[in-house]
């Protein structure tokens, strides 16, 4: 049976401390830190229930407000998606990059302008 195709958000952040004090104050939960080369700060997720997780994130050339909120569809490798993205009227805006034991991600552009991400173990 394959996955929903919706396994991750993240909503951009200028200044993390900020941004962890709001939702953290607002949902009262404490976000936990994941060990990436990207700052990023999850929020709290029980894997057996039904839901996506997902995390504040700061990364260079990525602003917040907008279109901030970045929604991530699971694939078997990110590198296979983001080739076809290309093929359909899509661009990359970063090719396929390690983020450490959680695996990698490819950001790209759909037809119309929008974001998403691309995650795979692989």
């Amino acid at each position: 049976m394959k996955p929903n195709p919706v396994g991750w958000f993240e909503i951009y952040v200028q200044d993390m401390e900020r941004a962890k004090r709001f939702y953290a104050s607002v949902f009262q939960c404490t976000l936990e830190k994941l060990s990436n080369p990207i700052e990023m700060w999850a929020f709290p997720i029980d894997t057996a229930r039904w839901g996506a997780g997902g995390s504040l994130v700061k990364m260079e050339g990525i602003c917040s407000g907008g279109n901030s909120t970045l929604v991530y569809f699971s694939c078997k490798d990110c590198a296979e998606e983001e080739s076809r993205a290309t093929e359909f009227g899509g661009s990359v805006h970063r090719s396929k990059m390690s983020i450490g034991q959680y695996g990698f991600i490819s950001l790209v552009l759909d037809s119309e302008g929008n974001m998403i991400g691309l995650h795979s173990l692989n």
